[in-house]
């Protein structure tokens, strides 16, 4: 590999931009990105949906601005204070090892070169600094070398290099050197480059090969990162090297099923599986004197694993395999075989769902290496959400996400607290796009729909609903203060959870079964209180009640339309385009993949103040509404 290739490259660090902001408490009482009460339907306008694969993605008003090379405070660790002091400083005093030959000489150039140079082989800072502590503490012994020829541990970080496609990473990033010469000159920059190599694949490994943020819009993960130095002590101590690099992948079970269903279909090569063609729906009725008979029978009990037969007839044994399949696809287990089970059964292009695979052990990749001990897992193309207490999962339910042009945000974040009969402070993203339209066309809209509005001094409209049991949030909600203004909560609008497909919402996340919810999150968040639903019904009325953790629970909304569940790949639907964008990612080449590491900021998309305002001298006179929000009437 050239030095050049990490030349300019600004390091993965987290941005923090003018637009975002860490959201208290408070401040989420005062606004919060949810659905319109339904009498008011949305309307379809375009809104922004992430980054699509296209280059033109539609929520780019202006191109989106490169982050700066990030600090110490935006890094993903905190160096110790001893590697701090060597940022800047001259290392060429600093003592070699007792070394002879060829060792002495390429110690001595090493030294020269991180010392004078080292920008040149790591544009991360943080990762130069690791570096120079790393050679500076081992006298500048070689990591690769001894004198002058590659030792095993080389030889066994090549071979393992050379694999890490079976995790969707290319070995060709972390191509070796050539370190068949004898110039000590060549030798320490061939070591330096190596070690920027590996260096490259534990940050990757351990955080992703692209920045969530190229990918995706409304993301943020709080990644903890590695340190290079640890990294580094680590590799150099390791008594098997494969093992240890192996080490810096995720621990995930998820992730670890996905890499497991890419070898299996790696494996198949050319192998086809056969495929059932659309036709009637096929019913069992048992008391029907004869079965339906379809030709593509005996092509369904191949696929389904049952026993051939010399009729086609569509039987109770089929039709209870073809339940059994619809419990694991979440669809509505009723055994009736459609057009619908059918394209699920029948198997789709192999690139594509490795492609896909690729895709979401990548987002996985982007997650904390530690979830938490307990947790919360919500998954927007799988429309769930799952509830873990020591680690094990104890919980599931069903949830509504926000449509493909009002997206819910792929974020870990903390929930802090729980409120009790919410009052739903309308965002101004709900305001400029539903409400003000609405008002326009019927001044007295809100008023019937129990809503207050107020004017704020700027012009723009506040606009809120209190507690109640038509409430558009529901009678609980649970707070996981975000910039995004999104959470979880209760809905009046029940009936949506029966649908398959349940991308409905303004970006916040209804939970089908709140009050169950509601019981688990106290019970791990404030242990030994013994809390229950009906403890928590009771708190049910006009009046706000918030109930602090006293242990924050960690959620995960993550974008995982490849899963593996009961021992079955399941393969979902790309409901915002995050798989098309994740894999046109991937694939890049050049220097295009050189920046995939490179934070970006994209344009704020909270409406403009003109958005939020009414004509109003026209609104006064209609509505007797002046503009501090005191009706007249």
């Amino acid at each position: 590999m050239n030095p050049a290739k990490h030349f300019g490259l600004l390091s993965r660090g987290v941005f923090v931009g003018a637009a975002f902001f860490a959201l208290t408490p408070a401040a989420l009482a005062q606004s919060s990105n949810d659905d319109p009460v339904k009498s008011i339907p949305a309307p379809e306008v375009s809104a922004p949906t992430g980054l699509e694969a296209k280059p033109e993605a539609p929520q780019q008003t202006s191109a989106p601005a490169v982050a700066p090379a990030p600090t110490a405070a935006t890094s993903g660790y905190t160096p110790s204070d001893d590697t701090k002091k060597l940022s800047g400083r001259k290392l060429i005093d600093a003592p070699l090892a007792n070394l002879s030959g060829l060792d002495a000489a390429v110690a001595e150039k090493l030294r020269e070169l991180i010392a004078n140079r080292g920008d040149r082989f790591f544009s991360n800072r943080d990762e130069r600094n690791a570096v120079e502590a790393f050679y500076r503490d081992r006298g500048f012994q070689p990591l690769w070398l001894d004198n002058g020829k590659t030792v095993a541990r080389t030889a066994a970080a090549i071979a393992f290099l050379k694999k890490v496609d079976e995790d969707g990473l290319q070995p060709a990033d972390y191509a070796a050197p050539n370190f068949d010469v004898t110039d000590a000159d060549k030798l320490a920059e061939a070591e330096l480059i190596y070690t920027g190599e590996v260096l490259d694949f534990v940050r990757h490994a351990s955080s992703g090969r692209v920045h969530p943020s190229r990918t995706f819009r409304d993301t943020e993960y709080k990644h903890d990162g590695l340190n290079p130095l640890d990294s580094l002590n680590k590799i150099a101590a390791a008594a098997n090297i494969g093992e240890t690099l192996a080490g810096f992948f995720p621990a995930h079970e998820q992730y670890k099923l996905l890499k497991a269903e890419l070898a299996k279909l790696r494996g198949k090569g050319e192998v086809e599986q056969i495929r059932i063609p659309q036709g009637q729906a096929l019913r069992f009725n048992a008391k029907a004197k004869q079965h339906q008979a379809d030709n593509r029978v005996p092509a369904l009990r191949e696929r389904l694993g049952l026993p051939a037969k010399d009729d086609k007839f569509y039987d109770e044994d089929l039709a209870n395999a073809v339940t059994e399949f619809q419990k694991i696809k979440k669809r509505k287990a009723d055994g009736i075989f459609t057009n619908d089970v059918a394209a699920a059964l029948n198997p789709v292009n192999t690139d594509k769902v490795e492609d896909i695979i690729l895709a979401n052990m990548e987002r996985w990749r982007w997650l904390p290496r530690d979830l938490g001990n307990s947790y919360v897992i919500t998954s927007i193309p799988g429309y769930y959400l799952r509830v873990y207490q020591d680690r094990k999962e104890v919980w599931e339910t069903r949830v509504v996400v926000g449509a493909a042009t009002k997206i819910t945000p792929i974020t870990t974040q903390e929930m802090s607290f729980i409120t009790v009969n919410p009052t739903w402070n309308v965002p101004p993203s709900i305001v400029a796009r539903d409400y003000i339209p609405a008002l326009r066309q019927d001044p007295d809209a809100m008023k019937r729909m129990g809503m207050r509005v107020q004017t704020r001094p700027d012009g723009t409209l506040h606009i809120s609903q209190g507690p109640g049991d038509g409430n558009a949030l529901g009678r609980l909600r649970f707070n996981f203060p975000n910039k995004f203004l999104v959470y979880q909560h209760d809905t009046p609008v029940r009936h949506l959870f029966a649908h398959d497909e349940r991308a409905y919402s303004a970006g916040c996340i209804r939970v089908q079964d709140p009050l169950k919810y509601a019981e688990l999150l106290m019970n791990i968040a404030r242990p030994g209180e013994d809390w229950t639903q009906d403890k928590i019904k009771k708190m049910y009325g006009t009046a706000e009640h918030k109930l602090d953790f006293k242990n924050n629970v960690p959620v995960h909304i993550v974008y995982n339309t490849a899963e593996v569940r009961d021992g079955a790949l399941i393969i979902r639907k790309d409901l915002y385009k995050v798989d098309a964008a994740t894999i046109k990612n991937l694939k890049a080449t050049g220097n295009e993949r050189r920046q995939l590491e490179v934070v970006i900021k994209h344009p704020d998309p909270t409406p403009s103040r003109e958005a939020q305002s009414l004509d109003e001298f026209r609104y006064q006179r209609s509505t007797g509404f002046d503009l501090f929000g005191i009706f007249r009437r």
